[in-house]
């Protein structure tokens, strides 16, 4: 079983049935991954495999912390043995630090957990920041907004995201910048 295969049968296992609208968010962040195919090389794989794990953190059946990129990160480390980039990806995806440091967990998370390459960092964030909880396309400023009025804006997650927005709009306009130029370098001359 390749790891894309491996991966989404893990995450339908723990989101579809108990989470259905994560496992739909789910899947569209993995779709969103798949179409960054042409500026990902030989990480494409990994960032689908990330892409369609990096929610499993909520799956009632491992929550432990109730920090869903600690617990789905461990539970992929301890329990699958799952490869170590897909590991640091789900536990570092959409900048997990500044929410592990408003729930007291930073150095748990910095400690067990190291960051992976940058340009994969940024491109697991915009699939998730540009997809909907329903698992449709969306602008990473309609679901910053979203977000905060999902959870309000002086709730953890609420201070967290707003804490995390520049990061979150750079890494998007990253991204989308090397889309651009993947686009242009394959335009005839």
């Amino acid at each position: 079983m390749g790891l894309t295969e491996w991966a989404y049968s893990l995450s339908e296992s723990l989101l579809s049935d108990p989470l259905p609208r994560r496992w739909a968010h789910s899947l569209g962040v993995a779709k969103r991954a798949r179409s960054l195919g042409p500026i990902m090389g030989d990480d494409a794989e990994l960032l689908e495999a990330a892409a369609v794990l990096h929610d499993i953190g909520y799956s009632p059946t491992i929550a432990t912390t109730g920090f869903h990129p600690l617990d789905g990160a461990r539970f992929l480390r301890d329990h699958e043995k799952a490869d170590e980039r897909v590991v640091r990806l789900v536990a570092h995806h959409s900048c997990a630090l500044l929410e592990a440091e408003e729930r007291g967990l930073r150095q748990e998370l910095e400690g067990e957990f190291e960051l992976e390459r940058p340009h994969l960092v940024d491109a697991l964030l915009y699939c998730d920041m540009t997809t909907t909880p329903d698992g449709t396309q969306t602008t990473p400023a309609e679901r910053l907004d979203e977000i905060v009025q999902r959870y309000g804006p002086d709730t953890i997650v609420g201070r967290f995201i707003q804490r995390a927005a520049p990061e979150i709009h750079a890494a998007s306009k990253r991204v989308e910048g090397r889309l651009v130029q993947v686009s242009t370098d394959d335009q005839p001359m």
